[in-house]
């Protein structure tokens, strides 16, 4: 009888172990399992990172283009400007002259005498 119920715990210690050994192997798998869609997940989130440093890699390079042309735009503003400003003085010098002339020729007509 004693022989018996060692046998009896032994039986019921192995089948504790191995329903822990069970239990652990699924929390294992699960635990597997969960690594593997976390690994998905992190592949896609990497791809859309990658797809998304390209689109803003783009938008810099389009914007470096436009800074570029509003630098050109710029100069080419500063320019003209600088034209105009010589135009209008230009325009004043000859107003002034025609001024001088038109005195010039008003005082030989009334104040010069032959």
């Amino acid at each position: 009888m004693a022989s018996y119920d060692w046998e009896d715990h032994n039986r019921r210690t192995v089948l504790e172990g191995r329903a822990v050994l069970e239990r652990t192997s699924a929390s294992l798998a699960r635990s597997n399992q969960v690594a593997i869609e976390t690994e998905q997940i992190g592949t896609e989130i990497v791809s859309e990172l990658g797809e998304q440093r390209e689109s803003l890699l783009r938008s810099q390079r389009s914007l470096q283009n436009t800074n570029d042309g509003l630098s050109k735009s710029r100069t080419v503003l500063i320019a003209m400007q600088r034209n105009v400003l010589y135009n209008k003085l230009t325009l004043v010098m000859i107003i002034v002259l025609e001024i001088f002339i038109l005195g010039g020729m008003l005082f030989l007509k009334f104040f010069s005498k032959k």
